[in-house]
């Protein structure tokens, strides 16, 4: 049984009509669909190494920023939403098929980490990532499966529609030898990169051959200087004819040459000399150029020099802002680039309206405690944060709601925001209900017979009050 027909499938795809049904190896780009620069480009740089994926990778700073990249896009949390409330709020679709397999487990082979991870680096390195769908007769999405970028081709039919080619090698796909596997549109998820169609992208490293084969150069120099004990190459000069010049060759670099025997004491006969005729490396810049690579790389990448440990430029005051550089610039594109081709791809036309993908990217942009704290602060105190909203933000337990944890508070005096302005209006309200002071009425001269006491003392107050009233608080009062 062969991979394919493990997947499902009993034999290759027939060829659409107008193909050629048999094809092995590459295929030659004869078209403007296949002509993204995928294959074109690659071959010998300027510096006489070749540049390809492989070689590339083996590039530390190229690497750095492929797992960079891919290990970041890999570990943000990614969840299906549907839309809530008119399309103004949003929810976990949970309940639908494809949250597992977007966020847990895409197959049984991978984790949700692994694949996106593996599609990331797919798409880094031949600007193309391509994944089977494996569908059930309702059209819903039971898995995925990445395929290689480099045995995949894109064409068209004599109907104007895209189909794929898998290239099934016997070293790539057990049980398959050298078929042809053809898929509709419909059964790949394809992300493409930058490109000159707009269907096909085309590979960064292919594109920038010239500048990672300078970069391989200087390394591979680097390794044979230090490979020669650090030394500089030479001439040995001789004063007469030499019968036999190889053999003194290779009896100088075994007794002299290679790592091990570096700083040997040379012994020279018959008025011999060694002269060196390599510059040196301070001469030839050497460093400086393994520097202006790194330096390269990031700029092709778009990462910051300081996130692959070259922290040369780097500093306490902006750290933080090239890392939220990093994700509004550098990430995002990327981001985007995935949410709205699992939207084409594996939703349905009726349930793009409803359902939307989403990355997390909040705590990438969290800066460090002391301003996280005061954001919240500024949020509590202004109502557009609640408690239970900073708790989800730091992973906290939440607050009960009858306990006030999803209460909106105005001006940081813990007055909730649907309380605002209520004191006010209850303030007029109860001036305009409050009835009216009576007047004292006048004392009747029969009631007062029965109180001369209390009269007497009543007028005792009154006098002392004026007394009071009329005395000067301190003596420049008593002046005139």
């Amino acid at each position: 049984m062969g991979f394919f027909s493990w997947l499902g499938f009993g034999k290759p795809r027939d060829a659409p009509e107008g193909t050629k049904s048999e094809r092995t190896g590459l295929p030659e780009i004869t078209d403007n669909v296949r002509d993204s620069g995928q294959t074109f480009f690659f071959g010998t740089a300027s510096s006489g190494e070749r540049v390809d994926e492989k070689s590339a990778m083996q590039i530390s700073t190229v690497y750095a920023c492929v797992r960079l990249l891919a290990e970041t896009v890999a570990g943000l949390p990614l969840h299906l939403y549907r839309y809530t409330d008119s399309g103004e709020g949003k929810e976990k679709a949970i309940d639908h098929p494809l949250y597992k397999i977007l966020y847990r487990q895409p197959n049984p082979e991978m984790t949700s980490f692994t694949f996106r991870e593996t599609m990331m680096t797919h798409l880094l390195l031949w600007g193309n990532a391509y994944a089977q769908i494996i569908r059930d007769g309702k059209n819903t999405v039971l898995g995925m499966y990445p395929l290689l970028p480099e045995i995949v081709e894109v064409d068209r039919d004599e109907a104007g529609n895209l189909y794929y080619i898998y290239h099934a090698y016997t070293d790539e796909v057990p049980g398959e030898q050298n078929q042809d596997i053809y898929f509709r549109s419909d059964e790949i998820f394809h992300i493409p990169g930058l490109g000159f169609n707009g269907l096909v992208g085309f590979s960064p490293i292919a594109m920038m051959k010239n500048s990672l084969g300078t970069t391989l150069a200087v390394e591979k120099y680097g390794a044979s200087f230090f490979k020669n004990g650090a030394q500089p190459s030479g001439v040995l000069e001789h004063p007469g004819v030499l019968k036999d010049p190889g053999k003194i060759r290779e009896n100088w670099s075994a007794v002299y040459g290679g790592a091990n025997n570096a700083h040997k004491v040379a012994v020279l006969e018959e008025g011999m000399a060694y002269k060196p005729i390599s510059l040196p490396p301070e001469d030839s810049q050497f460093l400086s150029t393994r520097q202006f690579g790194v330096e390269e790389i990031c700029r092709i990448f778009r990462v910051p020099p300081h996130m692959v440990q070259d922290l040369q430029h780097a500093t306490y005051s902006n750290i933080e802002h090239q890392s939220i550089d990093f994700v509004v610039h550098t990430l995002t594109p990327w981001l985007v680039r995935f949410e709205q081709t699992v939207s084409k791809d594996l939703l349905l036309e009726e349930e793009q309206d409803e359902y939307f993908i989403k990355f997390n990217v909040d705590g990438l942009l969290r800066g460090d405690y002391q301003s996280r704290m005061n954001g919240y602060a500024t949020g509590i105190s202004n109502g557009f944060l609640s408690p239970n909203d900073i708790h989800r933000l730091e992973n906290m337990d939440l607050i009960p709601a009858e306990e006030g944890g999803d209460d909106y508070y105005l001006n940081g005096g813990y007055v909730k925001l649907r309380d605002a302005g209520k004191f006010a209006d209850a303030g007029q309200a109860s001036t305009a209900q409050e009835p009216p002071a009576e007047e004292p009425d006048e004392e009747d001269p029969a009631d007062s017979e029965g109180s001369q006491e209390g009269q007497t003392d009543s007028m005792h107050r009154k006098r002392r009050r004026i007394e009071k009233e009329m005395k000067p608080h301190n003596k420049s009062d008593c002046i005139g």
